[in-house]
């Protein structure tokens, strides 16, 4: 066994099952000896759960065993014969058997190691001391490697994600378009493989599995293409692991020096878009060598970088939750229950109605409206001689009408933002649906659209022609109405009323068009100088018609060829209430944006074109965290008013925004402050800045505002969970500060309501133990939130830097484990991944000696790739069981789908209760 080193054996280390407990040495009596803790499996398999130098002798013959220590306590002797009396009397002597054998393999090489931990100082005559030390890590490292639940932290490491059955057919079908003569060229190797995006990676790849075979080449067939796709697929943790020693060790020396890990750290960096990791890479390199090369020989060998991918996981500091398996289980297994058909889509019914019965009473109320509007007009109509020359044309077309006045002022309502943020904070919140004022507004919109063309389309079309085409008997009884001469169907168009209409259909038909989603948000791409009616710009003016759509409803209505007295003539009757509170609303807007003057205080121009801008906190505001306020700034437009989330917290003396570049309104601005910010000085970070001390005066702000958003409610929940894409991270900025600054202060609140109360109780009954028991002082109401869990995805390193102080800030500050924060950057390949290997192993390891995350700069650490929500959702659901868990999320809309069906099936499962609410702008 001399020279031999442990992993030689070859065992497959299974899961957990009952120990065995076996002693052994070679004979009885004072030698030393192992002791071996080991589990036997069913299918011969033997797990080591345990090693360690004993002096206990423990003679094996023929499946009997007797201890030859008197020092070994009557518990562990009794513990040890309970436990191998489960074993049938068959399986025992076979199993001892196996135990014997494989401690006698095991007995020479840690005999060497325990020599090595009494006799660390002493060393061979002629040997180098730090030669002698590094062999001694390497043992330790080799059995470390085998101890169970070793491979689980070897799972990692993959360089190719699809391992699909057929994924060499796909490799092959690429190979044959990209070869050239039967070979594939080095250039083409990533793109064949599927590696397109780390081209640089795999071609370093395709170089280190060339060396492999002595040979430099520039191009493969397409047999040695599939020698490197099987070494590649390996499912081989070993073969995967000389790879990417082979990728970094180009010299083949069988070392890696801190230039070769500057070097793949560099290239890691470039596969996933961190630039600034590759400007630091030289110092990360050596935080490597510092924690590998303890003896200074200046390079590490394949087994030391197997060591820092087995300590990675203990290194990583997850704020992520306990593990509630169980719970989870038990949960999901209700949603398992055999239920009829009948009974799920009755259970399906009853959640629909309890998620959704605010909004279907107003929309039901609404619709109702409608009808009985149509059908009141219609019915009266037909009582009138008109009906007998323009027929149902002419009903249809009046009905239409009534609701056309009802929607228009209607549409107004769902916009007055004063006086819903007004109504959020009364009972009439609990019935009425605030969050979807857009969305009506919206709906409401196309119940006008739908209006127009039934109004319009029945008089231009069909009761006009008939008046035109009727009899003149039939037209007798229009004289009072339309005069004694018939009309052409040109006098009918150039008329009042015919001007009037034409004109708002063509008003509205232009708003309703440039605010759809593909001309308001750039999708649809037009050429110059037609791109000016796409974007916000041209929404924001294009809805300003509705102040000459509405003069002209007013002049339409007044102008009726079948209504006469005045008190008939009923639109601006509709219109009326309506119209005065929007216009009391803007009014309201002018003079308090004037009357809330702001002084930029400090400016900063972020990576991924996002504006920072920090204000004085005028003293009349008071808002909510999660609200919003209007931006307007009239170097840019004197007339353009911008809605953008509050960052700060209701309790700092500042108001600060973050605006990022999306539009040409926010081009402008940032291109505006961008002039007078000046360049980063020495000992700051390398961003353009601005503040009190600039020599270049600052633009003038004005602010609108707050108004209600839905993350304002965040204080109702028992939990939180708040998801934010990239900028859409902004409403929950202020809440994270806010919740941690509120938690903290009850907290301590309490404990000195508490203190005084025992003090008091203490000297009461020191004066008067007779007294009765006093009632003590009533605590203050502590906030119902316990926990929140933030979690912020984008697809830039830079975007970290919008929020670097305030997320170390709640770090720092939460010491009670309040809020759980997780960053996620979906550039970087997932966990696992070969391209990002390094980068998690570096990132765990500053992140344990410094406290630092690589990637954002702060105490959070950055996870790669997306969040499983499915994932999230169920650790909450087991971790805050009976709890109500408020879920908000702003961003792009496909994500919110799948959180909101998420939602709704964890509702189903368990006690927890998810409520979904998404941002709306």
């Amino acid at each position: 066994m001399k020279g031999a080193s442990f992993p030689t054996h070859q065992r497959q280390w299974a899961s957990d099952t009952v120990p065995a407990t076996f002693s052994s040495t070679s004979s009885p009596g004072t030698e030393e000896f192992v002791e071996v803790t080991l589990d036997l499996q069913d299918d011969d398999t033997i797990i080591l759960r345990n090693m360690e130098l004993a002096s206990t002798a423990i003679t094996v013959d023929d499946g009997a065993y007797t201890s030859a220590s008197t020092s070994r306590s009557p518990t562990i002797r009794k513990s040890s014969s309970n436990t191998l009396r489960q074993f049938s009397q068959g399986r025992k002597v076979e199993a001892v058997a196996k135990a014997k054998q494989f401690s006698q393999e095991l007995k020479a090489e840690l005999r060497k190691l325990s020599w090595g931990h009494g006799h660390a100082a002493l060393t061979l005559p002629g040997s180098d001391s730090a030669t002698a030390a590094r062999a001694l890590r390497k043992q330790r490292a080799q059995l470390d490697r085998i101890r169970s639940g070793a491979q689980k932290a070897l799972r990692g490491l993959r360089f190719i994600t699809n391992n699909e059955a057929n994924a060499w057919e796909e490799v092959e079908n690429n190979f044959n378009k990209l070869a050239k003569h039967g070979s594939l060229f080095r250039s083409d190797f990533a793109q064949c493989i599927g590696m397109k995006d780390s081209k640089e990676f795999a071609q370093e790849m395709f170089d280190a599995l060339s060396r492999r075979r002595r040979l430099k080449v520039e191009k493969i067939s397409k047999d040695e293409l599939y020698e490197y796709w099987s070494q590649i697929t390996d499912q081989s943790f070993d073969s995967r692991l000389q790879i990417f020693f082979d990728m970094v060790d180009k010299n083949e020396d069988g070392r890696i020096t801190e230039a070769e890990v500057k070097e793949i750290l560099t290239l890691s960096a470039s596969a996933n878009k961190l630039s600034r990791l590759k400007e630091q890479a030289e110092e990360y390199a050596a935080l490597i060598m510092e924690e590998l090369d303890h003896e200074r020989f200046g390079y590490i060998e394949l087994w030391q970088l197997e060591t820092l991918l087995l300590q990675k996981d203990a290194y990583q500091s997850y704020s992520q939750a306990l593990s509630y398996t169980s719970q989870a289980l038990s949960q999901n297994l209700q949603g398992l229950t055999n239920k009829s058909r009948v009974r799920r889509m009755i259970k399906k019914l009853l959640y629909y109605l309890e998620e959704n019965w605010k909004r279907l009473w107003v929309v039901s109320l609404w619709i109702m409206i409608m009808i009985g509007l149509f059908t009141w007009k219609f019915f009266q109509y037909k009582q009138k001689n008109s009906f007998q020359v323009m027929g149902y044309c002419l009903l249809t077309a009046k009905g239409a009408a009534e609701t056309l006045k009802f929607n228009m002022a209607l549409i107004l309502l769902p916009v007055c933002r004063n006086t819903i943020t007004w109504l959020r904070s009364t009972k009439l919140g609990l019935f009425l649906p605030f969050d979807d004022n857009i969305n009506f507004h919206k709906t409401i919109a196309a119940a006008i659209a739908i209006g127009v063309i039934l109004h319009a389309g029945n008089h231009l079309a069909c009761d006009f022609p008939m008046l035109i085409k009727s009899s003149s008997d039939h037209y007798d009884l229009l004289i009072n109405d339309f005069g004694s001469h018939k009309p052409t169907y040109l006098d009918l168009v150039k008329g009042a009323e015919g001007v009037t209409g034409i004109l708002m259909i063509i008003c509205m038909a232009i708003a309703f068009i440039l605010a759809t989603r593909w001309f308001r948000r750039n999708l649809i791409k037009l050429p110059k100088p037609f791109d000016r009616i796409t974007g916000f710009n041209a929404f924001w003016y294009s809805h300003h018609l509705f102040i000459v759509v509405y003069i002209l409803l007013v002049i339409h209505g007044v102008f009726l060829y079948l209504v006469h007295v005045w008190y008939r003539k009923t639109t601006w009757m509709y219109l009326a209430v309506p119209i005065l509170l929007y216009a009391g609303e803007r009014t309201l807007r002018f003079f308090r944006s004037g009357f809330y003057t702001v002084r930029l205080s400090k400016v900063a121009i972020y990576p991924g074109g996002v504006l920072a801008l920090l204000m004085s906190k005028p003293p009349q505001i008071r808002y909510k965290s999660g609200q919003y306020m209007f931006v307007q700034c009239p170097a840019v437009s004197p007339f353009e008013w911008h809605p953008f989330s509050i960052t700060s917290a209701p309790g700092d003396d500042y108001l600060s925004v973050h605006i990022r570049q999306l539009g040409d309104w926010t081009q402008e601005l940032k291109r505006l402050f961008s002039e007078v910010c000046e360049p980063p000085v020495s000992g700051k970070s390398g961003l353009l800045r601005a503040d009190d001390t600039t020599k270049k005066g600052l633009p003038k702000l004005l602010i609108d505002g707050p108004y209600g958003a839905p993350a304002q409610d965040y204080w109702k929940y028992d939990v939180l969970l708040l998801v934010g894409l990239g900028i859409g991270a902004t409403p929950f900025i202020s809440i994270l500060k806010d919740l941690l600054h509120n938690i903290v202060k009850m907290e301590e609140q309490a404990d000195l309501v508490s203190d005084s109360s025992r003090t008091s109780e203490l000297r009461s009954g020191s004066n008067d133990s007779g007294t009765p028991n006093r009632v003590p002082p009533k605590r203050k109401k502590t906030l119902k939130t316990t926990n929140a869990y933030f979690y912020w995805v984008t697809r830039e390193q830079g975007s970290f830097d919008w929020f670097k102080g305030v997320m170390n800030e709640v770090a720092e500050l939460d010491q009670r484990g309040v809020i759980e924060m997780h960053n996620y950057l979906t550039s970087v390949y997932e966990e696992g991944d070969a391209r990002s290997a390094f980068i998690t192993m570096v990132q765990a390891l500053n992140q344990a000696k410094n406290g630092v995350d690589i990637v954002s700069g702060t105490r959070v650490r950055t996870h790669f790739a997306r969040p499983k929500w499915k994932k999230v959702l169920s650790k909450l659901s087991s971790k805050h069981c009976n709890a109500r868990i408020g879920v908000f999320y702003c961003g792009l809309p496909v994500l919110a789908k799948q959180l909101s069906k998420l939602c709704y099936e964890f509702n189903q499962k368990g006690s927890t209760k998810f409520e979904f609410h998404k941002e709306h702008f």
